[in-house]
């Protein structure tokens, strides 16, 4: 089964829905699963949903503090941590930033595209290629514990410019 998000990086798309909609589903499964969704969990949340690019921690930091209060590194990472374990995001290794899951209801492997024009990562899911991979990880005696894939070129939007 392969699955994938419309295309995020098309003007037309309704970003604030789907805000609202990550939000939601956090409360929701944060409820579920007896933990809580702090003011500040849900707060780098939302700022992480503020664009379908990945944000980098010290950019969550600048962002988060202000003039009279210095949220500190330590507590950003706490919080990343707290929401990668929830599978509320996803942490793409290439880039050392972090992007909202759009399937966070169930735990996934999954094939992240990453626009190198625009920015735009967009979240796959892929059976076939988590078959494949899983099959030749077997074949030379190595256990896969999680997988994150990463592919970089452009996306529909930026082809068309």
């Amino acid at each position: 089964m392969d699955r994938s998000m419309p295309d995020i990086a098309d003007p037309r798309h309704n970003h604030a829905a789907c805000i609202a909609t990550a939000l939601k589903s956090a409360e929701h499964l944060c409820s579920a699963r007896g933990v809580r969704l702090t003011p500040l969990r849900r707060q780098v949340l939302e700022q992480i949903w503020q664009s379908h690019e990945a944000i980098k921690a010290y950019d969550l930091i600048h962002q988060l503090s202000s003039d009279d209060h210095t949220v500190k590194p330590p507590t950003v990472y706490r919080v990343l941590e707290f929401l990668l374990a929830q599978g509320l995001i996803h942490r793409i290794e290439s880039l050392n930033g972090y992007v909202g899951c759009t399937s966070p209801e169930h735990e996934h492997d999954c094939l992240l595209l990453i626009c190198r024009r625009c920015g735009v990562v967009t979240e796959m899911e892929n059976t076939t290629i988590k078959q494949t991979l899983e099959e030749q990880a077997h074949r030379q005696g190595f256990q896969l514990e999680h997988q994150i894939m990463e592919g970089r070129g452009l996306c529909a939007h930026c082809r068309e410019q």
